[in-house]
């Protein structure tokens, strides 16, 4: 839960439940192989529930257990204030590169 991946799958999943594509599409910037693999650890760490229902073609829904509830709004603002920074992490990065120039 901690990469990158599993913070994005989380957030992504704080608005409600999804379908595999639906999420793919919101963490766009992760690989099909690499987010199945995220949602699997995710799944075993007990924050994301898995529900595959019998259907052809099968219709597999994500959505965050009690326990990812609790989380995914405390990485959403540890995001959101992140963002909030990088003006003035943009200037830290000039002064660190200016100094070592």
């Amino acid at each position: 839960m901690t990469g990158r991946r599993g913070i994005l799958a989380m957030v992504a999943l704080h608005d409600g439940t999804l379908r595999f594509n639906a999420l793919r599409r919101r963490v766009s910037e992760v690989s099909e192989k690499m987010l199945v693999q995220t949602l699997q650890a995710l799944e075993r760490d007990g924050f994301v529930h898995r529900e595959a229902q019998p259907t052809i073609p099968p219709k597999v829904e994500y959505s965050l257990t009690p326990r990812g509830r609790r989380t995914a709004p405390l990485l959403l603002a540890l995001i959101q204030d992140v963002e909030a920074q990088m003006p003035e992490v943009m200037e830290a990065d000039a002064a660190y590169d200016a100094a070592k120039g």
